[in-house]
């Protein structure tokens, strides 16, 4: 974000000096650029957090060991303190302008809290598994999240529902007795995605669309390998077309800032590799090889020239399935060739379908601002 407000500076210098704006205009470009800037997760305010979260970590491993010789009543309330002063220090400096150590601390509050579930469940011998303790975790955080209208709390509560569905997903993470299937996911992930919105976190509406991408991919390996990857498939090209075709109007309901169609990619290509690998030896592996290929391609086509990290994506997946499809065809070099070919010319077709669509949208938009 730094590099953009620096570059934004120099373009509205050469708008000024070209009577474009006015230098009241510019003014308010500037501020409003810088206040966003502050609000984002500079290079200061990730070394904070990574501080934050070793200190917690420290401070628990602090009272873990000196467990047994605290009496009952002093072990809870160092934990609670611990919390009140994370929650409350953090408060007091960030309304100074500190927000970066301010969010710190309440990281760190936030961490305690975690911890002090297992400690104080163990002290009480409370019943109870993992997976409750971290939707109450979860649950904790997201809500002071809400009080203090925090975005890194807001992120530190996906990343906690992310670790609880991983530990569903691999079933050795943790040892998760009452919840078998993670289909509670998907509520505390639309609770977590609203929530968002509150606190302003971008960064945890990425991460929540990322973790609906492997929630996706558990439940297509989960059944039927072929009809679930193929529905993944269709759901992800729509919401890229989707996208496409109205940035403005979907950014105003997702507010990615214009990045769905690289969650949408990435939700392409990781079900495509799916049913390519389930295809494996069969006929109809060439199909979706060859939709794969087109799928990359029309990305790049439709929305290359807008975002970096997509084409870097789509770049790297069209080196990888090169190397999928030479390794499961190299038993005969004539049928590879022959299967590069038919790409190419499938390919070279749609390229030129996409590139005379671009066009002649392009003209109906020239056209309409006219009028």
């Amino acid at each position: 974000m730094a590099r953009y407000v620096v570059r934004l500076r120099q373009d509205v210098e050469r708008w000024v000096s070209n009577g474009l704006i006015d230098t009241g205009t510019a003014g308010k470009l500037l501020a409003d650029a810088e206040s966003r800037d502050r609000q984002g997760f500079g290079s200061g305010t990730v070394l904070a957090m990574m501080a934050a979260l070793l200190l917690g970590a420290a401070i628990l491993i602090f009272v873990a060991a000196n467990w047994e010789a605290f009496p009952r009543l002093l072990r809870v309330g160092a934990l609670f303190c611990v919390i009140a002063g994370g929650y409350v220090g953090g408060a007091i400096f960030r309304s100074r302008g500190h927000g970066a150590i301010g969010e710190a601390l309440w990281i760190v509050a936030a961490a305690a809290f975690g911890g002090s579930l297992a400690l104080i469940g163990q002290m009480y011998h409370i019943s109870g598994d993992e997976s409750a303790a971290m939707l109450t975790w979860c649950a904790a955080t997201a809500l002071a999240a809400i009080v203090l209208r925090s975005g890194p709390l807001t992120v530190a509560a996906v990343g906690i529902a992310d670790a609880w569905l991983a530990g569903l997903l691999t079933g050795g993470l943790f040892s998760f007795s009452h919840v078998t299937t993670p289909h509670l996911f998907l509520p505390v992930a639309v609770f977590l995605f609203a929530i968002s919105y509150w606190t302003q976190s971008a960064t945890a509406r990425h991460l929540i669309l990322l973790s609906v991408i492997a929630y996706a991919s558990w439940l297509v390996v989960d059944g039927n390998i072929v009809e679930n990857g193929f529905v993944m498939a269709c759901v992800s090209a729509g919401l890229f077309a989707v996208a496409h075709v109205a940035p403005r109007e979907v950014d105003n309901v997702v507010r990615l800032g214009g990045r769905l169609p690289v969650h949408a990619l990435i939700g392409f290509l990781v079900a495509m590799a799916l049913l390519q690998i389930e295809l494996e030896g069969e006929g109809t592996f060439v199909v979706a090889a060859a939709v794969t290929l087109a799928g990359i391609v029309a990305a790049i086509v439709l929305q290359g020239r807008t975002s970096r990290g997509l084409r870097w994506i789509a770049y790297l997946a069209f080196a990888l399935e090169l190397c999928l499809i030479y390794g499961v065809t190299m038993g005969t070099m004539l049928g590879t060739a022959g299967f590069f070919l038919f790409a190419a010319v499938l390919l070279g077709l749609l390229a030129v379908i996409i590139l005379r669509l671009e066009k002649r949208m392009g003209q109906t938009r020239t056209d309409e601002g006219r009028a």
